[in-house]
């Protein structure tokens, strides 16, 4: 049986999983990959050392299988959307990488949104410019960095790097072109588009477009010195992580809405025409003619992340020195708050959130006896609900009538429990080990002839999938405290630019 490489790189991790043709994971390995804030809202990495790290990964995904390097018969990298990887003419790193979650530009998107540049961006792209979007960053390096404007030779993403690394060609594929200069009708570049954000001197930087599932190159020898893969070995050009993601789970799709609960909030869901509105990121699917529906703000685990390492720190400490999780350690103490009438709201907006640069997070109703579990329920409560925000917009568009979930909350059944009666609907949680890096792999088994089409997962969806039904009684609660949650966020609009004022003024 053949195997497939998916190689997945996410904003601190680059991983290299095995999987065998019927979707099981062989072997998979890790490797951190360091992130540079050289000043505040500048997040970045060194394109080297990215590629370092997924090498090693890479060789030590193979030793680990015990399988010989000729068994795989494709490779496919996925990556996070958005942010910025250029290159030089020569093809060589222009500088760090620039991640997702950097918001150096959020000044230019504001003042885009000002004088009417986003609005003729969304009618001829489908999306909103955002502080992150390859659009937004390069307009600032322009004004910002002109002499590395003036050396750029190619705009590519964070997969397409590593594309370029393992067989020394440069392109992207459909999902990732469409992040910022795709004509939202036609799926592809137009000559009017760049000169929108004033970028029209980067006509000759963007990369050719291929399919997710089309063959692009094949390993290098000087790859294959590195990773431990045969030199030959064909790769696919691989698909945007979000995209990916949905694939891996089964939730790629008309009628269903996709829902990753990670760094991000990620809402997705597959229709057969464009439909443009602020609210959501029309961008291409998998296959011309389909368009993958996203709405997504920087608001979702990251928050449960913080909680546990603010609030939970020694317990965390004690069950990983016991070989337990921190997750079924603290499942008595949220299932108890749940199941107790509370005031306490959270809301998420730690790292970011859809309401703009300056929102910040904070807990509502909090009173002197409210233990942790309580603070632990509202933060989980938050973070669904800024999904519904989300799954809101899509509903209104595109009336998805049943919800997918991963992300490594997921696997908690209370949390999901939650999900399904925060949102109102049916939420499946499939049994799926790296998501999206099973995603890249049906893309490459699909580019080889292994699969008909990335969309025909060979693993049997029942088997390995839980549906949880909402409640309707804990609904109707949750539906009361998610319109209260929205009028909140409504109410602290104006506060939260002179609430970052504060710390602007801080030691003067």
């Amino acid at each position: 049986m053949a195997l497939l490489l998916g190689i997945d790189n996410g904003s601190t991790v680059t991983k290299a999983v095995l999987f065998d043709e019927a979707g099981r994971v062989v072997a998979l390995a890790r490797r951190r990959v360091p992130t540079l804030m050289p000043r505040p809202r500048h997040v970045e990495r060194d394109m080297g050392a990215l590629w370092s790290a997924t090498a090693e990964a890479v060789a030590e995904v193979i030793a680990q299988s015990g399988r010989p390097a000729g068994e795989i018969a494709a490779v496919a990298t996925t990556a996070h959307g958005d942010g910025l990887y250029l290159l030089d003419r020569r093809a060589r790193p222009l500088g760090p990488g620039i991640l997702s979650l950097d918001s150096r530009a959020g000044d230019v998107a504001a003042a885009w949104e000002a004088d009417g540049t986003a609005r003729r961006a969304l009618e001829r792209t489908g999306q909103m410019p955002h502080a992150s979007a390859p659009s937004v960053i390069l307009a600032w390096i322009r004004d910002n960095d002109p002499d590395r404007f003036a050396r750029i030779g190619h705009v590519i993403a964070c997969k397409d790097w590593l594309r370029l690394c393992l067989t020394g060609g440069i392109g992207t594929d459909l999902t990732e072109a469409s992040t910022a200069f795709t004509d939202v009708r036609t799926q592809v570049y137009a000559d009017d588009i760049l000169p929108i954000f004033g970028l029209g001197a980067l006509a000759d930087a963007l990369p050719q477009v291929a399919l997710p599932d089309e063959v692009v190159g094949h390993v290098t020898p000087d790859a294959a010195r590195l990773t431990g893969l045969l030199p030959g070995t064909p790769v696919v050009a691989g698909l945007h992580d979000v995209t990916a993601s949905a694939l891996g789970i089964g939730g790629y799709g008309r009628g269903v809405v996709a829902i990753v609960a990670g760094t991000y909030s990620i809402n997705e869901t597959v229709s057969d025409a464009p439909s443009v509105d602020r609210r959501w990121f029309c961008r291409n699917g998998l296959a011309r003619g389909e368009w993958n529906n996203m709405s997504i703000s920087p608001a979702s685990t990251a928050n449960y992340d913080w909680f546990l390492d603010q609030l939970c720190a020694a317990d965390r400490a004690r069950a990983e020195a016991e070989g337990g999780s921190i997750h079924d350690m603290l499942e008595p103490e949220l299932r108890e708050a749940l199941a107790r009438p509370s005031s306490v709201l959270f809301q998420p907006y730690l790292y970011g959130s859809p309401h703009g640069a300056t929102a910040s997070a904070g807990f509502f109703g909090l009173h002197g006896w409210h233990g942790r579990g309580d603070m632990l329920r509202a933060v989980v409560e938050g973070i669904a609900f800024n999904h519904r925000v989300h799954v809101d917009a899509l509903r209104g568009g595109f009336a998805p009538t049943e919800a997918r979930l991963t992300g490594g909350i997921s696997r908690n059944p209370t949390v999901a429990q939650v999900f399904a009666d925060a949102l109102g609907l049916p939420v499946t949680v499939t049994a799926t080990e790296e998501a999206a890096a099973w995603g890249a792999a049906l893309c490459a088994g699909s580019g080889v002839g292994i699969f008909t089409s990335p969309r025909h997962d060979p693993r049997d969806m029942a088997e390995i999938s839980i549906l949880y039904r909402p409640d309707p009684g804990r609904s109707a609660d949750l539906a009361r405290a998610y319109a209260l949650h929205c009028d909140l966020a409504a109410a602290l609009a104006p506060f939260w630019p002179r609430i970052e004022a504060l710390a602007e003024g801080a030691g003067r």
